[in-house]
């Protein structure tokens, strides 16, 4: 599987044919996107993950998320899978689906997989913030299913930190305590020791600092 792609950089154009009609990247500019790849239509790991995906979905819009899966099944296929799933669960997949037959956008996002008899797609997941940079990219394998929770997480751990330009620790969740950036200066290092609680921080040595979200902190 060939990706060139790293954070930071801009996520690649496209426009394509989707469950939803006719979409381009370019539709989601100001939105955050969750742009993830699934191996098959007609699958049970990858219905699982459109399930969960969509029982979610509500919430990821009210972060201001949108969701769009692709696979280089044909569309035809696509719109008899998420019949299929609605027949069976009474739930609708409130997303589109890309349409990418010739793998021209999956390989271009490095999604397609390697050592493999046919053309497939793998678990790629793709992290887009509003102005389109690429902030997380996440692999899985073809055999086990994404944790859609952990997606949601780094969704909101990413608008943390752009928002209050902060840190987040491990395991961190909504509401939880941030980590603000180290000094960068041994004088800021000074002032931080002398001065912590008056900043709103709670520190356990000068560089590993935590604060409240919302609580300004001079330094950060």
């Amino acid at each position: 599987m060939e990706n060139n792609l790293t954070l930071g950089m801009t996520a690649p154009a496209f426009s394509a044919n989707s469950t939803f009609g006719p979409l381009s990247l370019s539709d989601y500019k100001g939105h955050w996107l969750v742009f993830f790849s699934h191996p098959g239509d007609f699958t049970p790991v990858c219905t699982s993950e459109f399930v969960a995906f969509a029982q979610v979905n509500d919430q990821f819009e009210r972060i201001n998320t949108k969701l769009l899966g692709l696979s280089i099944d044909s569309n035809p296929s696509h719109l008899a899978w998420v019949n299929s799933i609605y027949e069976i669960s009474g739930i609708q997949i409130p997303f589109p689906i890309v349409v990418d037959r010739i793998g021209d956008i999956a390989r271009e996002y490095g999604m397609i997989a390697p050592d493999v008899s046919t053309q497939t797609t793998v678990r790629s997941v793709f992290i887009i913030d509003p102005d389109q940079k690429i902030r997380a990219i996440l692999t899985y394998p073809m055999t086990n299913g994404r944790n859609i929770p952990e997606i949601f997480r780094l969704v909101t751990a990413l608008q943390m930190t752009d928002a209050e330009h902060v840190l987040t620790p491990a395991n961190w969740k909504p509401g939880n305590p941030v980590l603000v950036p180290p000094p960068d200066t041994y004088e800021e290092l000074l002032e931080r020791q002398m001065n912590a609680e008056a900043l709103g921080l709670i520190c356990n040595d000068w560089y590993w600092c935590f604060k409240q979200p919302g609580n300004e902190e001079e330094e950060a």
